[in-house]
């Protein structure tokens, strides 16, 4: 018979392919609801404040959405069975690691930069000198 130790459960427990969710980010979360004798796959969308407990079994994220102008928040583990799935709806641009500053701001100051995702980044190509364009100087010759 196979010892079970304590890795060895917790590696049992982890998921293969977890989304790389960031503070600033808006994810969509499908959770599988059970209501009586039928599940259903219910979804949450809103803004990523915070991430927590690393990338192990622990790891959480923490998702804020208005709805009907009142805050909700929630706090999903990762790992855990009744989360379905995890798709990155947007990203943004953020100075800092957790974002509970957005609990409080309204309006304009409550608005994140877009950033773009999705798309491959590729050095931006050398331009040879002569097709610079000088602007506001003349060149002497």
């Amino acid at each position: 018979m196979a010892t079970l130790t304590k890795t060895t459960i917790v590696t049992e427990q982890l998921k293969d392919r977890v989304t790389d969710a960031r503070p600033g980010d808006t994810v969509r979360i499908h959770q599988k609801v059970k209501e009586g004798d039928k599940e259903r796959i219910q979804v949450f969308e809103g803004v990523v404040l915070a991430r927590k407990h690393g990338k192990g079994l622990s790891a959480t994220i923490t998702v804020r959405k208005v709805s009907q102008g009142v805050g909700v928040e929630r706090i999903f583990p990762l790992h855990a069975p009744f989360v379905q799935k995890i798709e990155v709806v947007k990203r943004a641009k953020t100075r800092r690691a957790k974002l509970y500053y957005l609990r409080e701001a309204k309006g304009k100051k409550a608005r994140l930069k877009a950033r773009e995702f999705g798309v491959e980044v590729t050095e931006p190509e050398q331009i040879p000198a002569e097709q610079v364009e000088q602007t506001g100087e003349k060149k002497e010759a």
